[in-house]
């Protein structure tokens, strides 16, 4: 191995570490933006599916003596 096929070869592995840096930080960047809707999602408020489904369950009770 001569002294220019090592030198492309160094570059080479230089140039395809930095895409890889840049895609993970990209990957990451994308990761906590769903983390950050699917969190904004999960709303304690809501109404829960079984209030959508049967919407008077549980809004009354019946008493009868």
């Amino acid at each position: 191995m001569d002294i220019s096929e090592l030198s492309m070869s160094l570059s080479q592995n230089k140039l395809l570490s930095a895409v890889g840096t840049a895609m993970l930080g990209k990957t990451l960047d994308v990761m906590e933006g769903q983390a950050q809707l699917l969190t904004e999602g999960i709303d304690m408020n809501a109404p829960s599916l079984e209030s959508l489904v049967y919407p008077t369950s549980g809004t009354m009770i019946d008493m009868r003596i």
